[in-house]
């Protein structure tokens, strides 16, 4: 799995007997044969999974899906992550610097608590915080950040809520995106993981997606935001 595994793919994980679905998980990091998943717990299926301990094993398919694309000629990265949307940029920001490229990460939460450890954050990856109550970083939106770093991009990666794609598509003048490629992460709930039950369907301007197989990444601009899914 992880030698196959590629920055934006996820993995669909059994989170015990009370839980019906699989949860979709993005692969945060990858260390020789091994994937790390970065898990916060909002329900049943999560709490399970926290509970796991070394040794336990578990039922995991993966890795699925479309992930991120670096341009072979890009050489300055930037990556947005709106609060658990760092899950899968680290993977990518440790792809981008393998391959020589700038990597800058504006780090985004509601308030400091809720940050990813800055100390996990790969070496080499310029790192700006930002956290929407002020107790850390600068304070505002992670969104505000976009047009004093866009200019010097020559991609732009994003994940965090679907709101803040929205804002990102209606605002993209503003904030500076217009013209650039900006490819998203969609985070939503999904069935099989597989294209099968259409749960995580998806309109796009080349007609219905499912997020699960022809995701979860996307350019921005072919998402129809009127109509999210």
């Amino acid at each position: 799995m992880a030698e196959l595994a590629k920055p934006g793919q996820f993995v669909m994980v059994w989170c015990g007997e009370e839980t019906l679905l699989r949860r979709p998980l993005s692969i945060h990091q990858r260390d020789g044969d091994r994937i790390a998943l970065l898990v916060k717990v909002v329900a049943k299926g999560t709490l399970w999974l926290s509970e796991r301990r070394a040794g336990d094993s578990l039922d995991i398919l993966g890795p699925i899906g479309e992930g991120f694309s670096v341009d072979s000629d890009s050489k300055k990265l930037l990556m947005v992550a709106g609060g658990i949307g760092i899950a899968p940029l680290c993977f990518l920001a440790q792809q981008g610097l393998s391959q020589g490229c700038s990597v800058t990460l504006l780090l985004g939460a509601t308030t400091a608590s809720q940050l990813y450890p800055s100390h996990l954050i790969p070496d080499g990856v310029e790192l700006v915080v930002t956290t929407e109550d002020g107790t850390a970083g600068e304070k505002g939106m992670v969104t505000d950040l976009l047009p004093d770093f866009t200019g010097r991009a020559e991609q732009v990666f994003v994940c965090g809520p679907m709101a803040m794609y929205r804002d990102m598509a209606v605002n993209k003048d503003r904030l500076k995106l217009d013209g650039k490629s900006v490819q998203v992460s969609l985070e939503v709930r999904m069935g099989c993981g597989r294209g099968i039950c259409y749960g995580c369907t998806l309109k796009t301007r080349m007609g219905l997606k499912q997020v699960c197989t022809d995701g979860p990444v996307f350019n921005m601009e072919d998402i129809v935001w009127e109509e999210p899914g």
